[in-house]
């Protein structure tokens, strides 16, 4: 069952936990969790969810998956919602003030838990911010799904210096899968790309393959 308690702000709830952090624009609302004891390694994954003014929140469905596909990895999770989502505070900011969110939030983690690698994924709009990122975080692990190519400057962006995965579905209604191979392939680093035959945007009925789908692909870069 999951919580809804204030936290030390020092400290890394030790179970599934909803809290709010202090973050830019006022409190940013929070889910963490934690693998189970004997499974656990020394990493933590921040996840960034779907564009704000199109219902994404922290509990998508592909977002969702995410989290449980690496929390089953071993690693401890944190998702957020970005200002102005569900009881965030805040007004929406074109990605600037969400960038400012995610930052917020890896900053305390790098407090609260300093001896793991941080790790971070993100879903369709999410993985714009995500990316952003990891221009300038040290990131041992990124994951993209779905990322929005054409919509947002990823041509700007350098990769991560760090393995990177990411996931396109190849009857995506929202985002070109084929502009997302041509830009996956054109990068001088390019990114371990898996493209999902038969997956949508939400992958629906695909959510259990991609959770595998994750899982298999992060395996050996656990740390």
């Amino acid at each position: 069952m999951t919580s809804q308690r204030p936290i030390d702000p020092e400290t890394f709830p030790d179970e599934q936990t909803e809290f709010f952090l202090s973050g830019p624009a006022g409190r940013l609302e929070c889910i963490t969790d934690v693998p189970e004891p004997d499974q656990t390694r020394p990493a933590t994954a921040v996840l960034c969810h779907p564009h704000p003014q199109h219902g994404g929140t922290l509990r998508n469905k592909v977002v969702t998956i995410m989290e449980r596909s690496l929390r089953e990895s071993g690693l401890a999770t944190v998702r957020f919602n970005f200002r102005g989502v569900g009881d965030s505070e805040g007004e929406f900011d074109d990605g600037e003030g969400e960038l400012e969110d995610l930052l917020a939030v890896i900053d305390w983690v790098r407090r609260t838990r300093p001896d793991t690698d941080l790790w971070l994924a993100g879903f369709s709009f999410g993985s714009w911010i995500a990316l952003r990122a990891a221009q300038d975080q040290p990131v041992r692990m990124l994951i993209s799904i779905a990322p929005p190519v054409e919509r947002y400057g990823f041509a700007d962006l350098l990769p991560p210096n760090a393995p990177w995965l990411v996931v396109q579905g190849d009857e995506d209604e929202v985002v070109s899968p084929d502009a997302v191979v041509s830009w996956a392939e054109a990068l001088d680093d390019p990114p371990e790309l898996v493209v999902m035959e038969g997956s949508g945007h939400f992958f629906h009925r695909r959510l259990m393959d991609l959770r595998g789908l994750i899982k298999n692909a992060v395996a050996n870069h656990l740390p």
